[in-house]
């Protein structure tokens, strides 16, 4: 099993769009209540679906080899974050920002950590 794509609400699609192509996705697909983006190598797809606001859905991960700088790029096209980059003890570096329709979204850098950390289970 390959996960294909995650779909979020949107609350305003043109704003969503504009949003996560300033992340840095390719918008392949495009409609009034629909869009869709191709992510990093085109493996893995994104889509938005014109709906009511995130509430508590689910939190997207999206990660960045080049964490700091592009936290620092989309602030200076500016993309609001809950803060900077920090170091957690899961061994992640993340930042946290919320999409125009309220979904949760982390950016970050976890390495070999991100499948293998030192607690993993024993195959």
């Amino acid at each position: 099993m390959k996960l294909n794509q995650v779909t979020v609400p949107a609350t305003d699609i043109d704003r969503s769009i504009a949003f996560y192509t300033a992340l840095g996705m390719r918008l392949i697909v495009k409609n009034g209540h629909y869009a869709r983006f191709e992510i990093g190598d085109g493996e893995s797809t994104f889509s938005l679906h014109l709906g009511e606001a995130a509430g508590n859905g689910p939190q997207l991960y999206f990660e960045c080899a080049d964490l700091d700088a592009r936290v620092d790029a989309l602030k200076a096209k500016g993309i609001v974050f809950d803060g900077d980059p920090v170091d957690q003890s899961w061994l992640w570096r993340e930042a946290w920002l919320r999409d125009p329709a309220g979904n949760r979204l982390c950016l970050y850098w976890a390495g070999e950590n991100r499948r293998f950390p030192p607690w993993r289970l024993k195959d």
